[in-house]
């Protein structure tokens, strides 16, 4: 069982886990032995997800996302098993935590009378500098 919060936890038969052999420099044991972990999670078929925060998780443009909704994290940050799928699990329990809160509604406001007043002021006086520039290239003694 893998807790999220208080109320959501994802069992482990939902999870996927499988070994395989990390990329990049590790002496000899790179070729040897799987230590990276790739953990994948059917966030579209989860039951033990509520639906907003499915909805959220699939809603995300997320590219360890696959187009039937099972998202894939792939962990090899570390030398050993264990903490490569300690890793992968922390990453997962973010992004589900993540998704569990709602975003903040965007209030719309209108500007105030000072700032449109200003904006206006500054195209003023914009428009005066370009009038200035095209009058003394028209007149060069000016």
């Amino acid at each position: 069982m893998l807790p999220i919060d208080d109320h959501i936890a994802i069992p482990d038969e939902e999870l996927v886990e499988r070994f395989v052999r990390s990329t990049g420099p590790g002496g000899q044991n790179v070729n040897k032995v799987a230590t990276a972990v790739e953990l994948r999670f059917d966030v579209a078929r989860s039951p033990s997800l509520p639906e907003a925060v499915r909805s959220r998780l699939l809603a995300r443009r997320d590219r360890r996302l696959t187009d039937a909704g099972v998202l894939v994290i792939s962990a090899q940050r570390f030398r050993t098993q264990e903490r490569n799928r300690a890793d992968a699990r922390e990453r997962l329990v973010a992004l589900v935590l993540a998704a569990t809160r709602a975003p903040v509604k965007r209030v719309a406001t209108q500007p105030t009378r000072a700032s449109k007043l200003r904006r206006l002021e500054g195209k003023k006086q914009r428009g005066e500098v370009k009038r200035a520039r095209s009058r003394s290239a028209r007149d060069p003694d000016a």
